[in-house]
């Protein structure tokens, strides 16, 4: 018979459960080796119950975390037993792109599973064409890099070599990608410890608390939906290119609330592309879910009960759930932006209020990399207004939830020097709330080097909301000369890149005395 927890010691054990997932990110970002996971801490941790279900995460990175679910999923396909770790990149069973590498290690401090340790950790180089492991070019995942299926790092307690060669025979500088794997063996080992000491301390009640924290965040949800004006929303938006030509791309949303729940249908949407911003469905649905988490109530526990509620749906063949070989490496960190803001739009006609206006819509993904380094930065930007309250400016937006690399780290790790970093004054939105301005980021290769860029929001500035202002286009430039928004060039040492990142959409009419509330 299951347990019965009142609200107190729910509430005591969600709070553990979650710790429990900090933890393991700070023990993943503190061993780990690469600056892009020590300095700007791109990397996720969570818990899972043994059927796999999401029962607490560390609040890192959205894009991460929706799609995790799909990993564990593929992971117990594979039957795994105590002492096993898997790892696994593949987007097409449960990866999202290729340099995000999985780790999924079965929980079982007596024997029999109760649960799953996951980290998910973006590597700076898991092979392919370009150093980096993020093409502009790319027209299919074999060029993106190494694409590795659910397979057992670990066997029974004991590291599988043969992986762990076959792993570091495929990418730019391996001893790094050891290291960083290393590291999340370790915050995976230490989520399973801490799981097996509150098992000691709570027994069986713990276990009831997975299930109770889901019913619990569930509940909370629904109730926010129930309080959404019944009925179809549709709202489009565009991709500039995909890499390979530059025509744009549209997607099409039509979002359904009908009660306590919420259909989401990307029926509209344009079929799959010969370049890499095709994005796997668990990676649409992490947009989906991060877009309803934002204008329900953020503070309700992270869980799969917060999922519940939502239904995703993407015909086969489309950009948001392709077929192998598609490429993809530009799906999860650009084509998600352009879900969450079109989830976001059609969103603001059925809750105006709770709604932003567009942010920068781009990670700004800039990679350089050579024969023995591989640089990696998301840049932030400018996020849009609200209702009551500006933008911040020169920060990352919507899928993303890192850090940047310090200049001094980014120095001494690479043959790079920054030139400026500052923020793009005015580049955000105007508005009775001004969206927040963008960045510049300018830096000097000091070797012969790959540049890739990855960007969005060149184009179609930022949108506005209830009569503000679109925000600033970004801009990206190599010695002075415009590029396109996605682009991989060679470069002479000494070649300067260029990267201004959007401003946010403005809120509201600044010449107006009141907004009215349903005005989008």
């Amino acid at each position: 018979m299951t347990p019965e927890l009142d609200a107190i010691e729910l509430e005591i054990l969600r709070n553990q459960l979650e710790s429990v997932a900090e933890e393991m990110g700070e023990v993943l970002v503190r061993g780990a080796f690469s600056p892009n996971i020590t300095e700007r801490r791109d990397c996720s941790t969570a818990l899972f119950d043994a059927a796999g279900r999401l029962v607490a995460q560390a609040e890192h990175i959205p894009v991460h975390l929706g799609a995790m679910p799909e990993a564990v999923d593929a992971v117990l396909d594979r039957d795994p037993e105590p002492g096993d770790v898997f790892v696994l990149n593949d987007p097409f069973a449960g990866g999202t792109h290729l340099p995000d590498v999985t780790l999924v290690s079965p929980i079982a401090p007596e024997g029999s599973i109760v649960g799953y340790a996951v980290s998910r950790a973006h590597h700076a180089d898991v092979g392919g064409m370009a150093p980096g492991s993020m093409p502009a070019g790319a027209r299919d995942i074999q060029q993106e890099g190494l694409r590795i299926p659910p397979t057992r790092l670990v066997a029974d307690g004991e590291p599988v070599e043969a992986v762990w060669e076959l792993v570091a025979a495929n990418v730019r500088n391996p001893a790094q990608r050891r290291a960083d794997l290393r590291a999340q063996l370790g915050a995976n080992e230490r989520g399973a410890q801490r799981v097996g000491e509150l098992l000691v301390d709570h027994g069986d009640r713990l276990l009831a608390a997975f299930e109770a924290v889901r019913a619990y965040s569930r509940k909370r949800v629904e109730t926010e939906l129930a309080a959404f004006p019944d009925g179809s929303y549709t709202a489009t938006d565009r991709l500039e290119g995909d890499g390979v030509t530059d025509a744009d791309i549209p997607l099409e949303v039509t979002v359904t609330v009908d009660g306590r729940s919420l259909s989401v249908d990307f029926s509209g949407t344009a079929p799959q592309v010969a370049g890499n911003v095709n994005a796997p469905l668990s990676v649409a649905k992490s947009a989906v879910y991060f877009a309803v988490r934002a204008v329900t109530d953020p503070d309700v526990p992270p869980n799969a009960g917060c999922y519940d509620p939502i239904d995703v749906h993407a015909p086969s063949g489309t950009l948001l759930n392709p077929e192998p070989p598609a490429a993809v490496v530009g799906g999860n960190v650009e084509t998600s932006q352009r879900v969450a803001d079109v989830v976001f739009r059609a969103l603001a006609e059925a809750v105006p209020d709770r709604v932003p206006a567009a942010g920068q819509g781009t990670m700004n993904n800039l990679v350089v990399g050579g024969a023995d380094f591989s640089y990696y930065e998301t840049i932030g930007g400018g996020m849009g207004a609200s209702s009551d309250a500006d933008g911040p400016s020169g920060v990352q937006v919507g899928m993303t939830n890192t850090l940047n690399t310090p200049v001094e780290a980014l120095e001494v790790a690479y043959p790079l020097r920054v030139e400026s970093y500052g923020l793009r004054r005015g580049s955000g939105g105007d508005g009775r709330y001004r969206g927040g301005d963008g960045l510049v980021r300018e830096l000097t290769v000091e070797a012969d080097a790959t540049v890739s860029l990855l960007t969005e929001r060149r184009r179609h500035a930022p949108w506005g909301l209830a009569g503000g202002g679109d925000g600033a286009p970004g801009a990206n430039y190599v010695d002075g000369e415009a590029v396109p928004a996605k682009v991989t060039r060679e470069v002479d040492a000494g070649t300067t890149v260029r990267v201004e990142t959007p401003g946010g959409g403005g809120y509201g009419d600044p010449e107006a005395e009141d907004i009215p509330p349903d005005a989008t």
